[in-house]
C-alpha cells in the first residue's frame, strides 16, 4: 500500500490543479460553503478585469496620435490624393458642366486642368490639417477606455471562458500535469522517508 502513495499523491495534485483551473471561471455566482463565499476568479473580478483592460487598451495599445500619424503619412496621403484626383475629374468633366451648361462652352481642357491643379494643390495643403482637427475632435468625443470597459463588462462568462480556453488550453493542461508530477514526487519523498527514517 505504501508504494501506491506516489500515485495517490499524483492524482491528488492533478485533481487539485484541475479544480483550480476550473475555479477561474466557476462558480459564476457566489455560493456559500460552510459560511465561506466561493466564486470563480473571473466572475468575481469581472468589473476590475474590465477596468484594467479598458485602461490598458485606451492608455497603452490604442492611440489617436498613431491614427493621425498613419493618416497623414506620405504614402497614405498619396493614395487619398489619387482618389481625390479621380473624383475631381468626374466633377469637372461631368457634374459641374451638367449643373452649369453655359460653363461647358467656355471651359476647355486647359482651363479645366488649371482649375483642377489649383484645387488639388489647395486640397493637398489642407488635408493634413483637416485630418488633425477631425481626429482631435474624435479624441475628445470618444472615450476608448470607457468603450472597452463597457464591452468587456457585457462579455458573457461563457464566451470569456471559450476565448481563454482557446488561447490557453495547452497552458491549463500543463498546469494540471505539473500538479500530477509534483504530487508524484511528494509521494515518492514520503515513501522514501517512511522507508529510511525510523
Amino acid at each position: 500500500m505504501i508504494y501506491a502513495l506516489p500515485f495517490i499523491s499524483a492524482l491528488i495534485g492533478w485533481v487539485t490543479n484541475f479544480i483550480a483551473v476550473k475555479m477561474l471561471f466557476h462558480p459564476r455566482v457566489p455560493i456559500n460553503v460552510l459560511g465561506i463565499k466561493i466564486q470563480g476568479v473571473f466572475p468575481k473580478r469581472h468589473k476590475v478585469f474590465a477596468e484594467k483592460i479598458g485602461n490598458l487598451v485606451g492608455g497603452e495599445l490604442f492611440s489617436f496620435d498613431d491614427i493621425k500619424g498613419k493618416l497623414t503619412d506620405s504614402s497614405n496621403l498619396t493614395e487619398i490624393m489619387q482618389v481625390v484626383d479621380a473624383k475631381m475629374d468626374v466633377f469637372l468633366r461631368e457634374k459641374l458642366t451638367a449643373a452649369m451648361p453655359m460653363l461647358a462652352m467656355i471651359m476647355g481642357d486647359d482651363l479645366r486642368n488649371k482649375i483642377k491643379a489649383t484645387l488639388l494643390e489647395e486640397f493637398e495643403t489642407m488635408l493634413p490639417e483637416v485630418i488633425e482637427k477631425y481626429t482631435s475632435k474624435l479624441e475628445s468625443e470618444i472615450d476608448i477606455k470607457a468603450i472597452v470597459r463597457h464591452k468587456v463588462e457585457q462579455f458573457s462568462f461563457d464566451k470569456l471562458e471559450d476565448v481563454m480556453l482557446a488561447i490557453m488550453s495547452k497552458e491549463f493542461k500543463f498546469i494540471e500535469l505539473i500538479g500530477a508530477v509534483l504530487g508524484f514526487f511528494i509521494g515518492l519523498v514520503q515513501v522514501l522517508m517512511m522507508m529510511y527514517i525510523k
